[in-house]
C-alpha cells in the first residue's frame, strides 16, 4: 500500500518533473534524479525549469506536502516508524532543498534575465515559507521568518571577486519589506565578519562594492507607526518581535555599518560613503556620536575627502556638540587653488557659508578666511568669482572690525603685502594687518560681471548680506549662454570706423568705393 500510496502522489506532479530536470545546476545540485544538463546555455530553457520548480514547490508548500520539523539525512536509513507518507514528504523536502540549492547556482549565471527570475524565485520561496513553516516551532525571532534561505541570497549577492551590483538594484524593492531590511541587515553583518575573517582583516575590493551597493539602499523609516509592510505576515499576538520595533533596526543598522566603515576603503568608495552619510546614514544611527572617528579621520585626509567630510561633521557639531579643537584651522587649509574646480565646490562653500555665520568667531579668524580668498580670487575662473566676491563681503557684513581690511589707506600689492599665504594657522596669517587690494584689482577684470560685483567695495557696504545660494553652482556654460542671449546695438570693432574696401584711409579704394 505504501509504494502504490507514494507512486500516486508524485502522478499529480510527473508531468513538471522534465522541465526541472533541464534546470542548470552547479556545485551542490548533483541529485541522482535530476539528471538533466548542466547550465544550459539556453535562456528559454533555463527560465521555463525555474518556472516550473516554482510553480511546482510553491503548491506543495501552500498544501503542506514537504516534510515539517527537522529532517534526517537522504542517505541515511529510516526506522519503521516512519510512515510511507513521511517518507514521500521527506523525499519532496529534499528535492526542494536542491532546488533551491540549484537556483541560489544560477544568481551567478551569465544571464541578467536568468539571475532576475532565480532571485524573484527565491523570495517568493522565503515568502511561502514563512506563511508555511517547515519548521515545528512557535513565533520567535529568527525562526518563523526563513532566516537560512535568506542568508544564502545574501551571501550569493555579496560575491568576494564577481560584481554584482546590477542584481543588488534589482533586490532593493524587497527591502522596502521591513522584515526583509531587518534580517538582511543581520545577514549582512555576519558576511562581512566571516569575510573579514577569511581575509585576515582585509575586505575584497569587489566585496567592499557589492556590502556598499546594498547598505546604501536601505531606508530606514523615520516613526515606528511606519513599520508595517512585511513579507512574512506578522503574529499579531507577539509584540517583541524585533523587525516590527524602530529601535532595533537602528541597532542593527548602526552596527553593520560600523563594521563596515572600520575596514579600509577605496578612495572612490570613500566618497562614495560621504556623500551619503549626512542624509542616509547618521539620521537612522542610535548613536551618531559613533561616526566621530570616521569622520575626524576623513577630514584629516586631505583634498575631496576633506570637503566630503564636511558635512557629516557639521551635523554632529552642532547637533551633537562635538568639540574639534583644530576645525577651523583645517577648514582654512583646504582653501585651496583646487577647491574651485571640484565638483564638490557648491557642497564646501555652503557649508563653509554655515561654518562662518556665527558672529562669535575671532575677527583675525574671518579676516584671514577673507584674505586668503581674496588672494586665490586673482587666479579664480569668473563663474567662481561671481560666488567668492559676494561670500567675502558677507564676512565683512557681519564682523564689522574687518572693515578695516577695505578702508586701510594703503592699499598695498602682492610685494609689500604683510599677509603670510604659505602660513597654515589663521592666527599667525597677519591678515589683519593687511588689506583687500585684490578685489580693486579684480575692478579692472575683462568680465563685465566679475568687475560690476568687484565695484561693490569702492561703495559703502549695506548692511543687508547677499544671497549667495543661486550662485554656488553657477557654470562657465551659463556665463557664456548668458553673454550669447544679450543684444547689442553696435559693436565696436575698431576705434576709429572702417574707410574703403580695404578700410584704409589712403588707399585707392577708398576713392571709388564708399559703405
Amino acid at each position: 500500500m505504501g509504494s502504490d500510496w507514494v507512486l500516486a502522489r508524485l502522478g499529480k506532479y510527473i508531468h513538471l518533473i522534465p522541465k526541472i530536470s533541464s534546470l542548470g545546476t552547479r556545485g551542490t545540485c548533483r541529485s541522482s534524479k535530476w539528471n538533466g544538463k548542466t547550465q544550459s546555455k539556453k535562456e528559454e530553457v533555463v527560465q521555463a525549469a525555474i518556472r516550473t520548480a516554482s510553480k511546482l514547490f510553491e503548491v506543495m508548500l501552500e498544501k503542506r506536502e514537504l516534510y515539517i520539523g527537522d529532517l534526517p539525512a537522504e542517505d541515511g536509513t529510516l526506522p519503521d516508524t516512519y510512515s510511507a507518507e513521511d517518507k514521500y514528504k521527506m523525499w519532496m523536502r529534499h528535492r526542494y532543498n536542491s532546488c533551491a540549492a540549484c537556483i541560489l547556482d544560477l544568481l551567478q549565471h551569465s544571464s541578467f534575465s536568468n539571475q532576475e527570475l532565480a532571485l524573484c524565485t527565491l523570495m517568493k520561496f522565503i515568502q511561502l515559507e514563512g506563511k508555511f513553516p517547515l519548521e515545528n516551532s512557535e513565533w520567535k525571532d529568527s525562526y518563523r521568518f526563513p532566516r537560512e534561505l535568506l542568508k544564502f541570497v545574501i551571501d550569493n549577492l555579496l560575491q568576494e571577486e564577481a560584481d554584482c551590483t546590477l542584481l543588488i538594484t534589482r533586490f532593493q524593492e524587497y527591502l522596502e519589506y521591513d522584515d526583509v531590511r531587518y534580517y538582511t541587515m543581520t545577514v549582512t553583518n555576519d558576511c562581512v565578519s566571516r569575510v573579514q575573517q577569511k581575509n585576515k582583516l582585509v575586505l575584497p575590493p569587489v566585496f567592499q562594492t557589492n556590502v556598499f551597493c546594498l547598505l546604501s539602499s536601505i531606508n530606514i523609516p523615520v516613526e515606528e507607526s511606519a513599520l508595517g509592510n512585511f513579507l512574512v505576515t506578522k503574529n499579531v499576538n507577539n509584540e517583541d518581535w524585533k523587525p516590527s520595533k524602530l529601535k532595533d533596526h537602528k541597532r542593527v543598522f548602526e552596527r553593520v555599518w560600523m563594521i563596515f566603515l572600520k575596514h579600509q576603503l577605496s578612495v572612490s568608495l570613500y566618497k562614495k560613503v560621504l556623500l551619503i552619510l549626512h542624509e542616509s546614514i547618521l539620521p537612522h544611527m542610535s548613536k551618531p556620536t559613533l561616526m566621530i572617528d570616521f569622520l575626524t579621520a576623513a577630514y584629516d585626509v586631505g583634498g575631496a575627502i576633506s570637503l566630503l567630510a564636511l558635512n557629516g561633521l557639521f551635523i554632529l557639531i552642532h547637533q551633537h556638540n562635538l568639540e574639534y579643537p583644530d576645525f577651523y584651522k583645517k577648514l582654512y587649509s583646504l582653501l585651496e587653488p583646487s577647491v574651485f574646480h571640484v565638483k564638490y565646490r557648491a557642497r564646501f562653500f555652503h557649508l563653509a557659508n554655515m561654518f562662518l555665520s556665527s558672529t562669535h568667531l575671532p575677527v583675525y579668524l574671518v579676516a584671514a578666511f577673507a584674505k586668503r580668498l581674496a588672494r586665490l580670487s586673482l587666479t579664480a575662473p569668473p563663474q567662481v568669482l561671481l560666488m567668492i566676491i559676494p561670500f567675502i563681503c558677507n564676512l565683512i557684513r557681519r564682523h564689522p572690525a574687518c572693515r578695516v581690511l577695505i578702508h586701510r589707506p594703503s592699499a598695498g600689492d602682492l610685494a609689500t603685502d604683510p599677509y603670510i599665504m604659505e602660513e597654515q594657522d589663521p592666527a599667525k596669517s597677519q591678515a589683519l594687518e593687511s588689506s583687500l587690494w585684490e578685489l580693486e584689482v579684480l575692478q579692472q577684470h575683462y568680465h563685465g560681471d566679475v568687475v560690476r560685483a568687484a565695484n561693490v567695495i569702492s561703495r559703502p557696504l549695506s548692511a543687508q548680506e547677499s544671497d549667495i545660494s543661486g550662485l554656488l553652482e553657477i557654470s562657465s556654460c551659463e556665463l557664456y549662454d548668458k553673454e550669447m542671449k544679450k543684444k547689442f546695438k553696435s559693436v565696436p570693432l575698431e576705434y576709429e570706423p572702417v574707410r574703403g574696401l580695404l578700410g584704409l584711409k589712403s588707399d585707392i579704394t577708398a576713392q571709388h568705393f564708399t559703405f
